[in-house]
């Protein structure tokens, strides 16, 4: 049965099969998902991306040979590569987590997660929006901070208007739009049109990725609210 056009294509990447059963049945029971290809290793991934042409990609940590964050940050440099990762792992690690994000993932999922929430992740990331609540937020906070890349730099900042500033900086909180929203009164189609002028003059791509820079940078500081 030919895929519809209105379908989101979804590829599995993890090395054992039955995890990639389980998790292709979980996405298929939803009727505007479809699993356009497996793998069961990081090279086996990039040979089929190209083909498979998935909007997003759900990708294990830990598999033989090349892992998971390796994979993304390969896949998320390959010109007119269009792809989302969602990073997925049994271990809630710090290390893994802010590794994927600076790769370029877009979401960090627990494989113990309900599937409604596996389903909500892939629809979230799809629709170009990004999996970071402030749990996850405050965590990325912490291993910023202490990471030895972090190096202040203010010049970057000199495209953003005072708005988009306070937007930025509220983004990197874990702030939602609607949250946001009430804390500079506005509407939340407008905070919606400043962050993504955020991320346009950043060239970023989502706001995962943005609140990775806004630490990295030193345009915020673990405390900051």
């Amino acid at each position: 049965m030919p895929v519809q056009p209105e379908q989101t294509r979804v590829m599995i990447v993890d090395d054992q099969p039955m995890m990639r059963a389980g998790l292709r049945v979980a996405l298929e029971c939803d009727d505007d998902l479809t699993v356009v290809a497996e793998a069961g290793s990081g090279q086996e991934a990039l040979l089929l991306v190209p083909a498979a042409r998935p909007h997003v990609i759900l990708m294990d940590v830990q598999m033989p040979g090349m892992d998971g964050i390796t994979a993304t940050r390969q896949l998320l440099t390959q010109p007119q590569q269009g792809s989302k990762v969602v990073i997925l792992t049994t271990f809630d690690r710090d290390d893994y987590l802010f590794e994927a994000l600076r790769a370029g993932a877009s979401g960090f999922l627990l494989k113990n997660s309900p599937p409604e929430d596996l389903v909500t992740a892939v629809r979230v990331i799809a629709s170009g929006d990004a999996l970071l609540d402030p749990s996850v937020t405050r965590r990325v906070i912490e291993a910023a901070a202490g990471h030895p890349s972090l190096k202040p730099d203010v010049d970057v900042f000199d495209g953003l208007t005072e708005r988009e500033r306070e937007v930025l900086r509220h983004v990197a909180t874990g702030l939602s739009n609607a949250e946001i929203a009430l804390q500079l009164y506005l509407g939340e189609a407008t905070v919606k049109t400043h962050v993504s002028n955020v991320l346009l003059k950043l060239g970023v791509r989502d706001r995962v990725q943005a609140v990775v820079w806004a630490y990295e940078k030193g345009f915020v500081v673990p405390g900051d609210r």
